[in-house]
C-alpha cells in the first residue's frame, strides 16, 4: 500500500496542479471592470493583474482608457467597462451616479494632485437629475423612477450641491409629500 500512497502524493504535487488549469481561450469574450479618474493615466500595477492574463498591455490599454475618459469626465472617478476579444479591447465609460451629478454641475475640471476634498457648491437643475436617474435605472435597485431620483438626490447631497438652488433633501421631502411630481419613466 505504500506504493499506492506515493501515487496519490504524486497526484497532488503542485506542478501538476498548476498545468492543469483551463487554457485561456483568446476568442472568449471577457468583460472587466477597472475603476479610474478620467483623462488620468492610472498605474499599470492596477491593470495588470486583470489585463496580464488576457494578452493585453496594462500600459497601452492604460492609455487608451485615459484617451477616452478625458473629454467628458476629466478628474472624475469613473468606471471603465472593458470588453475583450482577441487580445483587443473596447473601451466603454459606465457613469457612476456622483459622477453624473458632477458632470451635471459643469464646472471646470480640477486637478486632484492640487485642490483636495473638492466641495461641489454648483446647483444642477431636477430635469438633470430626472436625466441621470434614467441612465442610472438599470443600475438601481429601487422599483419606481422616483425611488431611483432620490438615490441621485442623496448623491447630490453627498456632493455638496443644490438642485433648483435648494437642497436635495427638501426635493426628496417634497418627492415624499407629492409637491413634486417624479414621471413613471
Amino acid at each position: 500500500t505504500t506504493g499506492h500512497a506515493d501515487h496519490h502524493h504524486k497526484l497532488l504535487s503542485p506542478q501538476t496542479l498548476c498545468t492543469m488549469g483551463p487554457k485561456f481561450d483568446p476568442t472568449a469574450v471577457v468583460e472587466v471592470m477597472v475603476r479610474v479618474t478620467g483623462g488620468e493615466v492610472g498605474a499599470a500595477s492596477s491593470l495588470a493583474p486583470k489585463l496580464g492574463p488576457l494578452g493585453l498591455s496594462p500600459k497601452k490599454i492604460g492609455e487608451d482608457i485615459a484617451k477616452e475618459t478625458k473629454k467628458d469626465w476629466a478628474g472624475l472617478r469613473v468606471t471603465v467597462l472593458l470588453t475583450v476579444q482577441n487580445r483587443q479591447a473596447k473601451i466603454s465609460v459606465v457613469p457612476s451616479a456622483a459622477a453624473l451629478v458632477i458632470k451635471s454641475l459643469k464646472e471646470p475640471p480640477r486637478d486632484r494632485k492640487k485642490v483636495k476634498n473638492i466641495k461641489h457648491s454648483g446647483s444642477t437643475t431636477f430635469d438633470d437629475i430626472l436625466e441621470i436617474a434614467r441612465v442610472m435605472r438599470p443600475r438601481s435597485m429601487a422599483k419606481e423612477l422616483s425611488g431611483t431620483v432620490k438615490e441621485i438626490l442623496g448623491t447630490a447631497f453627498s456632493t455638496g450641491c443644490l438642485v433648483d438652488g435648494q437642497s436635495p433633501m427638501d426635493i426628496i421631502e417634497q418627492i415624499n409629500d407629492g409637491d413634486i411630481e417624479v414621471p413613471d419613466k
